[in-house]
């Protein structure tokens, strides 16, 4: 079992046809989609010198190479490690040493920061720049015939961020995928290969799984020529592109719906947007809804399940004449096709209907476990269950609603953010004594990052030098977007923070202050 064995498929069955589009312009057919990731396949295992079950990374923007990269690297019989572009050069530099990655491929935007940590590893690996000459010299070597994998050799490492603050690579398999992509027809929709699939979030995460069973079916993948989430672009893109779906963080699906291109723009091309990754608000969700009609699916996943948990479908959306409509808006939905999902309680007995307690996972979905690091697969799988570490409760339908998320998770615009790698920043400040990380509620991004601070001294530090430590050491959408000066934290019997205590202070304030953007 090898996915790239897709592309190879399509090449032959549908070779005239667009595979990549960049914007509104055809970037390459089946055809040659399916030479060219064949040719630089060759050129990783004679030129790089790879060996089967290597690490290749990937750090860049969205573009057309990226998926070239992607599955260059599974016909090679390699590991991809698609890094999220927008993370510090030290981030990077940790993932690709904890990976053990041999070859790096990046963009110019990306290039420097890349070969800065590169260099931290005293040039362990070897970057090669997409476009570029060294890609060009790739993709012109001798194509490889496709490396067969058996189902649970790792495929992707999907680098998600842990209880300490650093990355942990959950170690997905070409059967993982394969379960993914089989589940995606299932309960979200059938894909034609008239389709499209629009890579408007990054491929490095949500919208790179959920293309994949559009690769499946042969489908257009578009990559906007913004790189990005540009409103107008992607309302001309619905006139170039039929049977488009696309993954959107709520930030983005509330963006998109009070966008004048998007009210303006003809729809008919538009076929389902997928959001998840943080929570939506009800009265976003039923604007959206006014605006897009009966094209939203929900989705409740992790990166250890990849996308794969529960899932509120198109269907689910627009019932209006359920009595519990609302209250099923709020749901993530119903546990999907291919696994079982529990709500448990501490000594692992499963909670009867309406109880709280947390969320487990089991299935052919769910990962191998997270490379290299024995303890931590140990912790979040038990008796084969993934422990999503997440608190919810099922109500008598087996719909699923989330009550809160363990870990001290903060989720902002779709990106996870853990408060111990911020504090840990902040605290290499020598006017810093004590300091937590907690999310306030934002409606714009579900949650901005507030840092509550204890001076070391009389005098406060300047916001400004915090700023720019946080910048020195750690991705930008982490920085704290508020610090908060206090005399002391509040602290239980044993000492330790009560983080609780500070959420709902801001609740509180928030509530009482909705329009303050502070």
């Amino acid at each position: 079992m090898n996915l790239a064995r897709w592309v190879e498929r399509n090449g032959s069955r549908r070779g005239d046809h667009p595979a990549l589009a960049d914007g509104d312009r055809v970037h390459g057919s089946w055809r040659q989609f399916a030479g060219q990731v064949a040719a630089i396949a060759g050129g990783l295992r004679r030129n790089m010198f790879v060996s089967e079950g290597d690490c290749v990374a990937i750090v860049m923007d969205n573009r057309p190479e990226y998926l070239e990269a992607l599955f260059a690297a599974w016909h090679a019989g390699l590991v991809a490690v698609p890094i999220n572009a927008r993370l510090h050069r030290d981030e990077i530099a940790y993932i690709l040493d904890q990976s053990g990655a041999t070859v790096v491929v990046t963009d110019e935007a990306h290039a420097d920061d890349v070969d800065a940590a590169v260099a931290a590893l005293d040039d362990r690996c070897t970057t090669v720049v997409a476009p570029g000459v060294d890609w060009d010299r790739l993709a012109e070597t001798t194509p490889v015939a496709l490396f067969e994998r058996v189902p649970e050799d790792p495929a992707w490492l999907f680098y998600t961020s842990g209880t300490t603050g650093r990355p942990k690579g959950a170690t997905l398999s070409h059967r993982n995928l394969m379960m993914m992509s089989l589940s995606y027809f299932a309960d979200i929709d059938p894909v034609s290969p008239s389709d499209s699939v629009l890579h408007a979030a990054p491929i490095s995460h949500g919208s790179g799984l959920y293309g994949l069973p559009h690769v499946a079916r042969g489908a257009t993948s578009v990559i906007p020529t913004s790189r990005g989430a540009d409103a107008d672009e992607i309302a001309a893109l619905l006139q170039s592109w039929q049977g488009m779906s696309f993954f959107a963080a709520p930030t983005l699906v509330n963006r998109l719906a009070v966008a004048p291109a998007i009210a303006g723009a003809e729809l008919r091309n538009l076929k389902t947007i997928i959001y998840g990754g943080a929570p939506m608000y009800l009265a976003d969700l039923e604007r959206a809804l006014d605006v897009f009609g009966p094209r939203l699916a929900q989705i409740y996943g992790q990166g250890e399940a990849p996308m794969t948990i529960t899932a509120l479908s198109k269907s689910d959306h627009v019932d209006d004449g359920h009595p519990r409509h609302q209250e099923r808006l709020q749901s993530v939905g119903v546990a999907r096709t291919d696994v079982e999902v529990q709500v448990i309680d501490d000594e692992g007995v499963a909670r009867p209907a309406g109880e709280i307690g947390e969320i487990v996972v089991r299935g052919d979905v769910v990962m191998n476990g997270y490379f290299k690091q024995p303890e931590a697969t140990a912790e979040a799988l038990q008796e084969g269950w993934l422990r999503t570490g997440d608190i919810g409760s099922f109500d008598d339908e087996g719909f699923l609603t989330l009550h809160d998320r363990s870990k001290d998770l903060i989720i902002s615009g779709g990106m996870n953010i853990y408060p111990r790698e911020i504090e840990e920043t902040l605290l290499r400040h020598s006017g810093v004594d004590a300091v937590s990380v907690v999310g306030r509620p934002d409606d714009e991004w579900g949650e901005s990052v507030v840092a509550f601070i204890v001076a070391d001294g009389d005098v406060n530090p300047r916001p400004d030098d915090l700023d720019q430590l946080c910048l020195d050491h750690i991705a930008r959408y982490k920085r704290p977007k508020q610090y908060r000066f206090v005399d002391e934290l509040p602290t239980n019997n044993y000492g330790k923070v009560v983080k609780r205590e500070l959420r709902e202070l801001l609740r509180r304030e928030a509530a009482d202050s909705p329009t303050d953007s502070d």
